[in-house]
């Protein structure tokens, strides 16, 4: 062979290894890469046909997949889809994915690797590819009493079990039908979709774990925990008269009872004045790390998308704005969610346990893949600090501003929290608590409580809420 041609020999195999090369890396490097692309229609028509499994709140399919006659095969579609929005998400042919529709989307369609060997049966057999099964922590009556109480008020409602971690209601209002971007009727889902992001109630919003505000006086607890982990008891005195914060002409005025309260009393009765002062002695530094042993700086839940609870960094906190930061204003904000799990930890023992929502996921022939297991995140506080933090939860709701929570025959400890943000409009309404029977820690938020400024929000508003939620688990 003459040197042009074994040029020309080379040159092609060289070509030719670099086209398979090239070929090997899109096809193993870039498949998820080509297979996302918008314009990839004949991936997301094969995609949005998928015989999808449902997502089951005890023995009800909350979200299915149903067989019919046009060019994709099969529906998803949304039993109560209100109701559980937050948590199933959606599926759309033009939106793509949210929720657990996004988070267990390879497991609902059946391409997990965890059902590999499942899907490698389906094929040698010629059976058709069926997904897996999505089986939550939810508990349909609590789910149904929380959305009740909510009242078609804006606002979240959050349920967990304190011993275990798993979520038992999750509502948020306002909320959205996800079976508006489900349809196959692709013009109706789109105009669904730009009339849902006009919303300025932005009803696509997880108010209970992806949207943070300010806590209020439920914040306390906090401050509270902290107080006791710092040596304090509930009976420790506590100075309650007006208190000036320090650097500012602003005065922390309260009728608490004496200028001379128990730490249990001021929790009972919400006093600022004892709180705002507890919070500048024991200091940012302590206040924060405290939060922070809460779960304050973590995001939770991600498999629904959630959002970090916030105490502003000790380091740009002067006296006064400490102060008032203890009390669950300036920068403070939380989620429903974290300060579920602070009433949780509280009733646990002080142990903070990893809130999840998923009880396990099964492959289409309903053989377990993963199961929750219950993990401690942190100690919060002692044993002992938290029994005494519970002692003083009891107070406020058989004695203090949560009495619209008793149940009885059932031990409940609670927070109440009113929090005004500006002076137009009205204040957000928090109760968060935990019972003794069923073992469940619960908080109500309602982001615009129209009751006078003078009175307390969160018992007269969201105290009921969490009420209902409570019976409805016994």
């Amino acid at each position: 062979m003459n040197r042009p041609i074994r040029a020309v020999a080379v040159t092609a195999m060289v070509m030719f290894f670099a086209l398979m090369a090239n070929l090997s890396y899109l096809y193993i490097g870039q498949q998820d890469y080509l297979n996302e692309r918008p314009e990839n229609r004949r991936v997301a028509d094969a995609r949005f046909g998928q015989d999808r499994g449902p997502i089951m709140v005890g023995n009800t399919p909350v979200a299915q997949s149903d067989a019919v006659k046009d060019k994709y095969n099969f529906q998803r579609s949304y039993s109560s889809g209100k109701l559980y929005a937050p948590v199933t998400g959606f599926y759309s042919y033009l939106y793509r994915t949210s929720a657990l529709e996004a988070s267990y989307s390879a497991q609902l369609s059946g391409v997990d690797n965890s059902q590999f060997w499942t899907r490698l049966v389906n094929t040698l057999s010629g059976a058709s590819q069926r997904g897996g099964t999505v089986q939550t922590t939810l508990d349909a009556k609590a789910q149904k009493a929380a959305w009740d109480a909510l009242g078609g008020r804006k606002g979240a409602v959050v349920a967990i079990d304190y011993k275990t971690g798993a979520i038992k209601a999750l509502v948020s209002y306002p909320s959205y039908d996800p079976n508006s971007l489900a349809t196959h009727d692709l013009a109706a889902s789109t105009k669904a979709w730009d009339k849902l992001n006009a919303d300025s109630d932005r009803p696509l919003s997880n108010r209970a774990t992806r949207e943070i505000y300010a806590p209020g006086s439920t914040f306390k607890l906090v401050t509270a925990a902290a107080a006791l982990e710092s040596g304090l008891t509930a009976d420790s005195m506590v100075d309650a008269s007006s208190y000036k914060l320090p650097g500012s002409s602003k005065v922390i005025s309260q009728n608490c009872g004496g200028s001379k309260i128990t730490l249990s009393q001021a929790l009972q009765r919400s006093c600022n004045p004892a709180f705002a002062r507890l919070g500048a002695e024991l200091g940012a530094e302590a206040i924060s790390a405290q939060a922070e042993k809460f779960g304050f700086g973590t995001k939770f839940l991600t498999d629904i998308g959630s959002a970090a609870s916030v105490f502003p960094d000790p380091e740009t906190l002067d006296a006064a704005q400490t102060a008032m930061s203890a009390i669950g204003e300036y920068e403070t904000q939380a989620t429903p969610l974290q300060m579920a799990m602070v009433a949780a930890a509280a009733a646990n023992d002080g142990k903070v346990m990893d809130p999840y929502i998923v009880e396990q996921v099964l492959d289409s022939d309903l053989k377990v893949v993963s199961q929750a297991h219950a993990d401690v995140v942190s100690e919060a506080m002692s044993s002992a600090d938290a029994a005494e933090l519970r002692k003083m939860m009891v107070a406020v709701v058989e004695n203090g501003t949560g009495h619209r929570a008793q149940i009885p025959g059932v031990t409940v400890g609670g927070k109440t929290g009113t929090a005004r943000t500006s002076a137009d409009r009205n204040p957000y309404a928090w109760f968060t608590a935990w019972a003794d029977d069923p073992s469940v820690a619960v908080c109500a938020f309602v982001e615009d409580a129209d009751i006078p400024a003078t009175e307390i929000a969160g018992g007269a508003v969201a105290a009921p809420i969490v009420k209902a939620v409570i019976e409805a688990l016994r």
